[in-house]
Formats: C-alpha cells, structure tokens, sequence
C-alpha cells in the first residue's frame, strides 16, 4: 500500500501530527495501544475510521524500516 493512503501529515491536523490517512487519529495512537496489550481488532473497534489495511500496512513498514537489513542506519543515532 502506497504511504499516502497509510498516513498523512498536515499542520491544520493535529498540529502536523502523522494520522492514518483519511482520519485525526494519530499514528502514534496505534503503537500505544499495542504497547499496552490491546489487540489489533480492539484497536480498530476503538477508532472505525482507521481501517486494517491502514494499521497493517503501517506496521508493516514499521517492521521493514526495522529490519536488520536496515540496522546500519541506525547505529549512529543509537551508539
């Protein structure tokens, strides 16, 4: 799924917040919610304008920017 249909980033929305696509929800709401053990189905009962494709697809692309192929990237900011 193309990143434009996944998150958007707009100063009137949220102060420039990154929100799913087509929503107010920010992104960032996802990943606390996970991080506090609420499943995925739960999380989208929570907020319906979110779709699945639209949370699977951002964790998606948070896995593969996580990827160990991707670690070298990393090592200046975390060393």
């Amino acid at each position: 799924m193309d990143m434009k249909h996944l998150i958007s980033v707009d100063n009137d929305i949220l102060g420039g917040q990154p929100v799913f696509a087509g929503t107010r929800v920010p992104v960032e709401t996802l990943f606390d919610h996970l991080g506090a053990g609420v499943i995925l189905d739960a999380f989208l009962d929570d907020f319906p304008s979110v779709t699945k494709e639209q949370a699977i697809g951002v964790l998606e692309t948070a896995h593969k920017l996580l990827s160990p192929k991707n670690n070298e990237q990393f090592y200046p900011v975390v060393a």
